[in-house]
């Protein structure tokens, strides 16, 4: 596997499930971390849980606003001189209907989950085209792909997501970057736990494997995708979701 010792990662919605997954699979690397959570009492969660290093930074940025996003990435390539490894992890959710559907909802999803990752990679490949090596992972999700009724906000900017992390692979593959998705479908996050009982069992009845994923499916794939072994992958929508759906 590759070393990261002393690497610059950045990993968005740290404190959510996935994210707080990554991070604790990232304190034993060595790698400078840059943990961005979206409320300073979920950093605060999430700084107890983590060990107290010199090496963890720990942000509270509202990536719903552009200005935000631009003023974070600037302060952190004029303080540290920029990010090696590029984790876009953030995202939320509004539901509802499509014919139901508030343009705050729609704006608001494509803000976090696909223009604050445009945003961030494009501030930092720069560095990384400079360096020639870096590696970027887009999160994004199964319903990108399968399609979700009273999603079609988040499937929509999903869907962008994928289609940007094609796009950039192909314009950075000579510069030692690579670029990846992956497509999680169901993890037992603490979003998953505020299900019913009856919720979790129709869940599970549809994937093959017959239950959720965990954060650690997630995490190990990142740190494979980020090292030597994975140099050859770009491009890349890697879904990790029990056989719930054969892309």
């Amino acid at each position: 596997m590759n070393n990261l010792e002393n690497l610059n990662i950045l990993i968005t919605g740290a404190s959510g499930g996935i994210g707080t997954s990554l991070s604790k699979a990232f304190t034993s690397t060595k790698a400078n971390l840059f943990l961005l959570g979206s409320s300073e009492d979920k950093i605060a969660k999430l700084r107890d849980e983590l060990p107290s290093t010199e090496n963890i930074n720990f942000f509270s940025v509202d990536l719903s606003k552009r200005e935000n996003v631009t003023n974070f990435c600037d302060s952190i390539i004029e303080k540290y001189g920029g990010i090696s490894v590029v984790i876009n992890n953030a995202g939320i959710t509004e539901d509802n209907l499509f014919i139901r559907m508030s343009d705050s909802s729609w704006d608001k999803v494509f803000a976090i989950n696909l223009d604050a990752s445009m945003i961030i990679c494009r501030k930092f490949i720069r560095g990384m085209m400079k360096n020639k090596w870096g590696r970027i992972v887009n999160i994004s999700s199964v319903v990108a792909s399968m399609g979700n009724p009273g999603q079609s906000n988040y499937v929509a900017a999903k869907g962008a997501l994928n289609g940007l992390t094609k796009s950039i692979a192909l314009e950075v593959a000579t510069r030692g970057i690579t670029v990846n998705c992956i497509s999680p479908g169901f993890i037992d996050t603490a979003m998953t736990a505020k299900l019913t009982d009856d919720q979790k069992l129709k869940i599970t009845e549809r994937i093959p494997m017959g239950r959720m994923g965990s954060g650690n499916d997630i995490s190990s794939l990142v740190l494979f995708l980020l090292s030597d072994e994975a140099g050859y992958i770009t491009g890349q929508n890697i879904h990790v979701n029990g056989g719930l759906f054969l892309a």
